[in-house]
């Protein structure tokens, strides 16, 4: 049996968020940059290669994989991966905007992906517009709805930025009131090209002192590796939780790996550096030995970036939700 795949502080890896595609159908102003860069194509994964890779690490003890992107379902050959990932021993979830995801209802269920994160920063369809800088919110919505009522596990990731979506905390936490869904409050974080400012950061400490002003809450409880700290309002269907990477890191639990689609492994959403393994497999060689020095040298936190903001790092949309 292979050895966990643990770093010099004792974190055992058993998560891998893969992102299928670098490209997205929307322009999130915190996601991607006004002039992003493409990988050009050939320097991307193809079907065989994602496959041998996702592989490698499953056989290396990963037990949960997500699928993130860019907009993963924006890959071509996105059900041929799920039909893959249907037959191996993993837990099965994704993050998506949500846009065209009812095309994909049948192929979801068909392959057992009921775990879903989809992203919406507001409720409101004209700030959708201008967040976005694309049209389809109401679609967003619609689909949402129509997962509930499919008997997906919805989740809703929202990033409040202070001044733009911030006067709708409320509104969200309001939704959970008849709808069975957790919202999750995300804390802005910094990367390439998304002219990030502390100003415009809402923390954890005040997110959660609004919802405090306007309810009771009560504490539910978090799991080992959760990023998520989770509340719920007593009566409510659904639940919320607060994402605190910027002032309350949890990195200490951290059991997360990213694969990028170009083949590239980051060992921490923040780190600066990034290893090819689609080099190496290209070249025909074992790329578990890779896999191994990169966990290994894992930082502590936050990629050994004290201060994370103004760091060259990679623009979100190419790394993953």
């Amino acid at each position: 049996m292979n050895q966990p795949l643990t770093d010099g502080f004792g974190r055992q890896h058993t998560y891998l968020r893969v992102s299928l595609v670098e490209k997205c159908n929307l322009r999130c102003r915190y996601c991607m940059p006004e002039e992003p860069e493409w990988t050009p194509g050939h320097q991307l994964c193809t079907t065989e290669e994602l496959l041998l890779l996702m592989d490698t690490f499953i056989k290396l003890g990963v037990t949960k994989v997500r699928l993130t992107g860019g907009e993963p379902t924006m890959r071509k050959d996105f059900t041929r991966i799920l039909a893959w990932l249907s037959r191996q021993d993993v837990e099965l979830s994704m993050t998506t905007n949500g846009t065209l995801i009812h095309r994909f209802i049948d192929d979801l269920k068909r392959y057992g992906l009921y775990k879903l994160n989809v992203s919406l920063d507001t409720l409101n369809p004209v700030r959708f517009e201008e967040m976005t800088r694309r049209t389809g919110f109401h679609k967003v919505l619609e689909n949402i709805h129509l997962l509930i009522d499919e008997g997906f596990d919805v989740k809703v990731n929202a990033v409040i930025l202070r001044g733009q979506n911030d006067d709708e905390i409320i509104d969200f936490v309001e939704w959970t009131r008849v709808m069975p869904l957790s919202v999750r409050f995300i804390e802005f974080m910094p990367f390439s090209g998304n002219k990030w400012d502390d100003d415009v950061m809402v923390p954890f400490a005040e997110i959660k002192s609004r919802i405090e002003e306007s309810y009771a809450i009560e504490k539910i409880p978090d799991g080992p590796n959760d990023t998520t700290k989770h509340y719920r309002v007593s009566g409510f269907r659904g639940n919320f939780g607060i994402i605190s990477s910027m002032t309350e890191h949890f990195c200490g639990s951290c059991n997360r790996i990213r694969l990028l689609a170009n083949g590239a492994m980051k060992n921490c959403l923040f780190s600066d550096s990034e290893t090819s393994l689609l080099e190496p497999l290209r070249r025909g060689e074992d790329v578990e030995p890779v896999i191994r020095e990169v966990i290994a040298r894992k930082h502590a936190t936050h990629g050994g970036r004290f201060a994370i903001a103004g760091r060259e790092n990679r623009s979100m949309v190419t790394i993953g939700g």
